[in-house]
C-alpha cells in the first residue's frame, strides 16, 4: 500500500508555528524540541512587520544576532551554533512578545526522503519486525523528529506545513507514525557517536524521481525540459472550477463502467461469475495480482436471534483507498483514504435474524489495494458479542482503471518537481548534515533514465543547499516479487545498477538490501537492518569511525578458458558463501548472450564462476533479478552489491 495514493488535499496555508500572541512568524521548521546543526552559522528566518528589527539571542552563547524585515516582511540571518549539547532556548523577537523555543539540542541533523518504503513506519501501515517492542523501547530523547506533511506545488515554495506542530522527541508516545527507516539510522548513529540526531522526515509513497527534482535539473534533461514547459502552461489555464468538472466527468464515465452499478448486478441474489478469496489481504497478494480500479465484495452472514432489533456495529478495517458499504443492499457508510478504520452502525430496525448480506465496493487508484485490516473485521451486538468477518469473500471486478482514460487526481504528487518545490525547496535555508534517500520502485520500468535522474537531482538539491557536497546516502532497492527459474531481464536489476554507477559522485554511499526484501511484499519488514546499513555508511564516511559499511563491490573480470574469475573491492573479512560453499545468484554467458545458471567458487580473495554449458564464457552477472538469491557476502556479513560484467542491451 502507500503507492500512488491521492491523499486528501492539503486545504490552507497554515505554514507557520507562533507563540499566541507573537508578532514574529516563525516557519513550521522552527519549534520547540528542534535541533539546529553543530558548529556552523545555522541560518534562522521568518516573518515580522516590513521595517522591524528582529533580535535571536542564543542561551549557549548568550549572544545576540540583529536583522531587520524587508518590505515584505521576510527576515534572515545566521546564528554561530557550538559543538552538540543542550538543552537550550532560542529567543525570537521583534521588540513585542517574543517567540521562546525550548528544549533546543545542537546536534547533527538529517534529511530523510524518498517513496513508501522511507515513508513506512515503525508501527502504523508499517508494522515493522517487532514493532511492539520497538515502539516500547524507544526512548532516546536526544533523536528529535519532525515529520513534514505531504503537498505539492508548480513553484518553489520557501515555506512549508509540518506536523504535530513541530519538532517532538523520539519515545514511544511519537515514533509509532515515524519513518522507520529514518529512526533506525539515527538510533545506531546515536548509540555509536553519542550526538543528537534531528530527523525530517519528508516523503510520499509512490513517486518518481522526477518528483523530487528541482526545475533546473529537469530543464536541463532533455527528455524533460519540453514537459516542464507544458506543465507550466496547464498551470496557468487549470482553475478548481474546470478540475471539478474534468473529475465530474471521468466520475460519470467509471460510473458507467462498473459492472456492480450496471442493472444493480452487485446485489442480484445470482453468484454466477463471482470467485472467491480470503479476506483481509491486498489486491496484489490475491489471484488479481497487479489491479487497479474496482472490486465488488460481498459476504454472507448468520445474524443470530437475540440481535435482532438491535444497533449493530460493524468494523472493516483499513481499506485501500476508497470504500461503500452496504447491508442488505442498503447503503451505511463510506470513507475516503486508505489509512481510515471503517466503522458503521447498522441500525436496529434493518437487524433481522437470519441471512443477511454485506457487500463492499473497493476503489483502488493506484499501487496497494483492498480490504487489508487484520484482527479489524468484525460484527458487534449491543451486548458485545462479536462475529468475525475475515475469511472467505465472494467478489468480481467492477472495471479495470486502465479501461478508462487517465483519472484526474488533484493534488497529483508524480508531476515533475512537484514535491521538490513544496517538500524539500523550504527546507534548503536550513543548516544539515546530509541526506538519506529511499526511492526508485517507482522508476523501475524506466531505468535507464534513472542513473542522470538520480545525480541530476543529488546535485540539485546539493546546488540549492548552498554547503557543497554534503553527505547523500541512499538505499539500493531491495528483492521483490516471485522468483525465476532461469536467467531474464529484470528492470529491477538495471535500476539497481543505475543506483550503484551513482555512487561515482562524491560523498555519496549506498547501502545494499537485495536479501532484505519480501516477494510478496514491497514494503519488507526488516528496516532495522535497512537503517543500520545506512548508519554504518555514514559512521565510516561522516563521523569517521573506520569500519566496514559495504558489502563485496565488482570490480573486474579475468577469462580463463572456461571460466572467469572475478575480482572485488570491500572485501572485509574475506569473501564469504552463505548457505555453503555452492553459491547460487550466477549466471554465464558466451557470445550468444543467453545467461546459463553457473558454479561459483571462492577463492581466496575471488570467485571463479563456469558451467558446462557455456564452453567460452564471456560475461558473469550476479543477483540479475527482480527478487534474486543473495549468497555473496564479506567477512562482516554485509551482502554484494548486484552486478553484470557486460554492458548489453535489454531487448
Amino acid at each position: 500500500m502507500n503507492l500512488k495514493k491521492c491523499l486528501p488535499l492539503l486545504i490552507g496555508s497554515v505554514l507557520f508555528n507562533a507563540g499566541a500572541f507573537a508578532k514574529v512568524i516563525m516557519p513550521g521548521v522552527f519549534s520547540d524540541n528542534m535541533i539546529l546543526q553543530q558548529k556552523t552559522m545555522a541560518r534562522v528566518w521568518g516573518r515580522a512587520d516590513a521595517g522591524k528589527t528582529v533580535t535571536i539571542t542564543s542561551s549557549w552563547n548568550n549572544k545576540t544576532y540583529t536583522t531587520v524585515a524587508d518590505a515584505d516582511g521576510n527576515w534572515k540571518t545566521k546564528i554561530k551554533t557550538p559543538s552538540y549539547g543542550g538543552p537550550y532556548q532560542v529567543t525570537i523577537t521583534d521588540g513585542s512578545d517574543p517567540v521562546v523555543l525550548n528544549n533546543v539540542l545542537i546536534g547533527e541533523v538529517w534529511v530523510c526522503s524518498g517513496q513508501s518504503n522511507m515513508e513506512m513506519p515503525v508501527a502504523g501501515w508499517g508494522q515493522v519486525n517487532n514493532y511492539k517492542e520497538e515502539i516500547a523501547n524507544a526512548n532516546y530523547p536526544e533523536i528529535r523528529l519532525l515529520q513534514v506533511s505531504q503537498a505539492t506545488n508548480l513553484t518553489p515554495q520557501t515555506s512549508l506545513k509540518v506536523a504535530n506542530n513541530g519538532w517532538r522527541v523520539c519515545s514511544p508516545q511519537t515514533i509509532g507514525e515515524f519513518s522507520s527507516v529514518a529512526y533506525f539510522f539515527a538510533r545506531e548513529i546515536n548509540k555509536q557517536v553519542k550526538i543528537p540526531i534531528g530527523l525530517i522526515s519528508t516523503n510520499w509513497g509512490g513517486t518518481m524521481i522526477e518528483a523530487w527534482s528541482d526545475e533546473n535539473a529537469l530543464t536541463n534533461n532533455p527528455v524533460f525540459s519540453q514537459q516542464i514547459k507544458q506543465q507550466q502552461e496547464t498551470a496557468k489555464t487549470e482553475t478548481a472550477t474546470t478540475f471539478v468538472q474534468r473529475l465530474d466527468t471521468w466520475n460519470k464515465q467509471a460510473i458507467a463502467a462498473d459492472w456492480g452499478y450496471n442493472n444493480n448486478n452487485a446485489f442480484n441474489a445470482d453468484t454466477t461469475g463471482w470467485k472467491t478469496m480470503q479476506i483481509p489481504q491486498f489486491f496484489e497478494k490475491s489471484a488479481l495480482g497487479d489491479f487497479d480500479g474496482v472490486v465488488w465484495f460481498r459476504k454472507k452472514i448468520s445474524i443470530p436471534a437475540a440481535w435482532a432489533g438491535q444497533d449493530i456495529k460493524i468494523s472493516l478495517g483499513k481499506i485501500d483507498d476508497n470504500e461503500i458499504t452496504w447491508f442488505n443492499g442498503e447503503k451505511i457508510g463510506a470513507t475516503d483514504g486508505f489509512l481510515q478504520s471503517r466503522n458503521y452502525t447498522i441500525p436496529a430496525a434493518k437487524v433481522k435474524a437470519g441471512e443477511a448480506v454485506i457487500t463492499v465496493r473497493v476503489f483502488d487508484s493506484g499501487g496497494g489495494g483492498g480490504l487489508y485490516g487484520v484482527d479489524e473485521m468484525q460484527l458487534t451486538s449491543a451486548s458485545g458479542e462479536k462475529l468475525s468477518l475475515a475469511g472467505s469473500w465472494d467478489y468480481r471486478v467492477g472495471f479495470n482503471i486502465k479501461s478508462l482514460p487517465p483519472m484526474p487526481v488533484a493534488d497529483n504528487p508524480n508531476r515533475l518537481a512537484v514535491l521538490y518545490n513544496a517538500m524539500i525547496n523550504p527546507l534548503t535555508p536550513m543548516a544539515i548534515r546530509g541526506a538519506i534517500w529511499y526511492q526508485g520502485e517507482a522508476n523501475t520500468g524506466r531505468p535507464k533514465q534513472y542513473k542522470d535522474l538520480f545525480e541530476g537531482m543529488i546535485n540539485g538539491w546539493r546546488t540549492t543547499w548552498n554547503q557543497g557536497n554534503f553527505p547523500f546516502y541512499f538505499v539500493q532497492l531491495a528483492n521483490w516479487q516471485k522468483r525465476e527459474a532461469d536467467p531474464v531481464p529484470s528492470g529491477w536489476a538495471e535500476l539497481r545498477e543505475a543506483q550503484t554507477q551513482t555512487l561515482e559522485l562524491p560523498n555519496t554511499g549506498m547501502a545494499v538490501a537485495v536479501d532484505l526484501g519480501e516477494a510478496d511484499n514491497i514494503h519488507p519488514k526488516n528496516k532495522q537492518e535497512v537503517g543500520r546499513r545506512l548508519a554504518l555508511v555514514a559512521l565510516d564516511k561522516t563521523y569517521h569511525k573506520k569500519q566496514a559499511y559495504s558489502g563485496p563491490m565488482y570490480k573486474s573480470q579475468k577469462i580463463d578458458g572456461d571460466k572467469i574469475e572475478l575480482s572485488f573491492n570491500y572485501t572485509d573479512g574475506g569473501l564469504k558463501a552463505q548457505g555453503g560453499e555452492n553459491m547460487q545468484g550466477f549466471a554465464i554467458a558466451g557470445e550468444d548472450m543467453k545467461f546459463h545458471w553457473a558454479t561459483a567458487v571462492i577463492k581466496g580473495d575471488k570467485v571463479i564462476v563456469s558451467s558446462p554449458d557455456v564452453t567460452n564464457p564471456v560475461a558473469v552477472r550476479y543477483a540479475w533479478a527482480n527478487n534474486p538469491v543473495s549468497t555473496l557476502y564479506n567477512g562482516v556479513g554485509l551482502p554484494a552489491s548486484p552486478f553484470r560484467t557486460d554492458n548489453w542491451v535489454r531487448k
